[in-house]
């Protein structure tokens, strides 16, 4: 006997083919996950049901008729048969027997409680792991009363026949009379006064999934679904979660500028509104570090029930002060991609930056600026072009795989239109703000995606390449191959390329891309000027202090590479500014002397231990801290660079453990740069202090020959390879290999210089450290070296 209607609570995954992913996946999570998952209750009307209804009056016919001879890239007849045939969906009435079923599970719902319901389609062809319908079909929100509820259910069926949906299926080809539609009815939660958003089990952007990413703003999801806010984004490592661990290892403010809520009950002919959110609201997270890791946990039970990545939808009532979950299906993207070949886009040149945004995918993409202001002007856009719009949506996917790059001025990375884009393999930079002020129509622009989470759209079009690598089956080797990583925006991809983990991680680019701010300024903040005090408090927003948000900052650049990584290890290097480079800071000028020659200054450990600059220093012992011993990234060890003589060797070991940073506890390493040449010829007293060596070339390089490197003048002197250099290299790793410690160099790419690379390798280095971009290149010379 075929059923019509079915609650959640009965239905498991084997019922796609009857409810839809959608629908499915919501009874699965009802019936099989622990109960501490909260999944509002419901039910669901069948295929079955669906084509009931289509036999009913004949309306499968006209349908079929319709769309036969239909040529979908055709916008403008896309557009009027669609709306043809859903017009006589609307028109068309229930069967009387489907309709006394739907009002029998209705009832039953509404005798726990009256309230408000949520109407969703779920296609029975929806959410499979190789295609996603996502957006595609309608949701009616806040639906109150039976009559309106069957009202939705035939909305709902007739978004099966939108413009989008039409042109996905003849795209994926699936016959149109294949996929059927079930609405699922749900009882709502209360986020319109709480919060929502999307969360995925891996990294949207690389991949990466070994991390949880979540999206968060105000009111009800639609908005961050939809792509019309530009929401909180946070990422949560799942291994040391797993562990115990508070692991929000990073944290990005959206802006937030609108919610939508429910509508008065007054205001006929609309179940929800969209309001302004109080500047105050914005300049907070929507979500709390405990929500943050109460959600991934649920995701990583809904990742393990499945078996693989998933896309979730979640809510937070704000009359309970719960978190609910509201869909979930596999995330169909990036989980298909093989991992053996990697292909990586990159500029050649570079222009004038014209507006920046959320980066999707890892492209670039170069064409004519089309300027396009609603659906209605779709078929504007001309093969190649670059769609610049307002706000995208999946309505918009007939037009999307014509365009070689698309730009919005809302939207955040798990919005539909982001999905879509990933989907069709197209760069696409969202919720710059300002995109479609600043750019000009005809105008020929670059679209990169391919430096890292922000995108950056480029006057002119510029020459880039691709570069594609087969990391598969790399050779073993007696040396560590590590990576120089100092941007956390890239260390997810970074960290699929073959490695030992990361040789030198930068505290400095961190300092200076995501603070930007002089951390004596921020530790003076009422003795600096008014203006500066404004700017320095608007920086730090969402956070309780400027001197919180200096801290927090250093911990998440330096946690997301950490995480990345996990459990290699990950040596960061303490700040290396110089006093020109700190000068640049915001309120630099204030508290840095201008030095003849900078890079032979206040730098490294002598500014540490230097009186004027301990309560700076004690920013980033404390950052420290808090990475290995709160959030339990104890793979992180710490590097001291440029340090001069004994005594400060000694100083500094010193001032670190009374920040709680003592070599050896929780099996903390302390590793010093090698980099002047007293480092190389007192190696063996150095060593004394410290875990080991990462001997830094290149100064040790520029000391030894005594040449500037930053100087064009004498850069044809300049040569790691010189005998010089060599000798001290050699005292250098003998001493630490005699000793048992760890030795490796970082700071040069030896993939240029083949012979330098394999003269280290017989040397007795343990690890060499390079740019991402040579790691698999030099690891085929030195197995080529290895093998002769």
């Amino acid at each position: 006997m075929t059923r019509n209607v079915i609650p959640f609570e009965e239905l498991r995954m084997s019922d796609v083919d009857q409810v839809g992913g959608k629908n499915a996946s919501l009874g699965e999570m009802i019936s099989q996950l622990p109960s501490s998952v909260r999944v509002p209750g419901g039910f669901a009307t069948t295929a079955d049901a669906y084509r009931e209804f289509l036999a009913h009056q004949g309306l499968a016919e006209r349908i079929s008729a319709a769309l036969e001879s239909l040529d979908v890239d055709d916008v403008v007849a896309l557009a009027r048969t669609g709306a043809q045939i859903r017009q006589w969906i609307v028109d068309t009435p229930f069967p009387p027997a489907l309709e006394a079923e739907i009002q029998a599970a209705y009832d039953k719902l509404t005798a726990e409680g009256e309230g408000s319901f949520a109407v969703r389609s779920s296609a029975t062809a929806e959410d499979l792991p190789d295609a996603s319908f996502a957006g595609q079909q309608e949701s009616f929100l806040n639906i109150h009363g039976y009559q309106n509820i069957l009202h939705a259910i035939k909305e709902v069926f007739a978004s099966l026949y939108n413009d989008r949906a039409i042109a996905y299926r003849v795209h994926k080809g699936f016959t149109h009379a294949e996929v059927a539609l079930s609405a699922g009815v749900q009882r709502m939660v209360r986020s319109d006064i709480g919060a929502s958003g999307v969360m995925f089990t891996m990294d949207t952007e690389s991949g990466f999934d070994g991390v949880v990413f979540i999206t968060a703003s105000y009111g009800l999801g639609e908005t961050v679904v939809q792509g019309a806010v530009n929401p909180d984004e946070f990422y949560v490592h799942k291994a040391t979660l797993a562990l115990g661990k508070p692991a929000v290892i990073r944290r990005n403010l959206g802006s937030k500028l609108i919610k939508m809520v429910f509508a008065d009950k007054k205001e006929a002919g609309k179940s929800t509104r969209t309001i302004d959110v109080p500047e105050a609201e914005r300049n907070v997270y929507a979500l709390n570090d405990a929500d943050v890791l109460e959600l991934a946990r649920y995701a990583m039970i809904i990742e393990k029930h499945y078996g693989r990545p998933m896309d979730i939808e979640w809510g937070k009532s704000g009359d309970d002060g719960k978190l609910y979950i509201l869909q979930a299906r596999p995330e169909t993207v990036k989980s298909q991609e093989s991992g053996l070949v990697m292909e990586k886009y990159r500029l050649k040149q570079y222009g004038k930056s014209l507006t920046h945004g959320r980066a999707i995918g890892q492209k670039i993409g170069a064409g004519q600026v089309r300027i396009v202001k609603d659906a209605s002007e779709m078929d504007r856009v001309k093969a190649g072009d670059i769609l610049v719009t307002d706000m995208t949506d999946p309505n918009w996917e007939p037009v999307m795989k014509r365009a070689a790059a698309i730009v919005t001025n809302r939207g955040g990375r798990t919005c539909h239109a982001a999905i879509i884009a990933r989907e069709l393999g197209i760069p696409a930079i969202v919720g710059c703000g300002n995109a479609t002020e600043v750019l000009e129509e005809n105008d020929e622009v670059t679209v990169s995606c391919a430096e890292g989470d922000t995108g950056y759209v480029y006057r002119g079009k510029l020459d880039f390449e691709v570069i594609t690598t087969d990391m598969g089956n790399l050779p073993e080797i007696p040396v560590k191959i590590m990576m120089n990583v100092g941007n956390p925006e890239l260390a997810f991809e970074f960290a699929q390329i073959p490695n030992g983990g990361v040789g030198l991680a930068r505290l400095e680019f961190v300092i200076n891309n995501m603070i930007g701010i002089h951390p004596k300024a921020i530790l003076e903040i009422n003795q600096v000027p008014a203006n500066l005090r404004a700017e320095i408090t608007r920086r730090s927003r969402g956070y309780a202090t400027p001197k919180q948000f200096f801290i927090e900052k250093l911990v998440e650049g330096v946690a997301t590479i950490a995480a990345s990584f996990y459990p290699k290890p990950v040596i960061v290097r303490l700040s290396d500014f110089k006093s020109n480079e700190y000068r640049k800071l915001l309120g630099g000028e204030i508290y840095e002397p201008e030095e003849e020659n900078p890079m032979l200054g206040f730098r490294g450990a002598s500014r540490y231990i230097a009186q004027s600059f301990r309560d700076c220093f004690e920013l980033e012992c404390i950052a420290m801290k808090k990475v290995r011993d709160e959030l339990g990234l104890t793979n992180v060890q710490l590097m001291v660079p440029f340090v001069r003589n004994l005594d400060e060797a000694s100083s500094v070991v010193e001032l670190l453990a009374r920040h709680g940073l003592k070599k050896g506890e929780n099996d903390l390493k302390l590793i010093m740069m090698c980099e002047i040449p007293s480092n190389a010829l007192l190696a063996d007293q150095f060593l004394n202090y410290f875990d080991g060596f990462s001997i830094g070339s290149n100064d040790l390089t520029q000391l030894t020959l005594g040449l500037d490197r930053d100087s064009g003048l004498v850069a044809h002197s300049f040569d790691e390879r010189d005998p010089a250099v060599k000798h001290l290299l050699s005292l250098a790793i003998q001493s630490a290999n005699k000793l048992g410690k760890y030795v490796g160099i970082c700071g040069q790419g030896p993939s240029d210089h083949a012979d330098f690379a394999e003269w280290l390798m017989d040397e007795g280095i343990q690890t060499i450290s390079l740019n991402p971009d040579t790691v698999v290149d030099t690891w085929l010379k030195l197995a080529a070296h290895t093998k002769a």
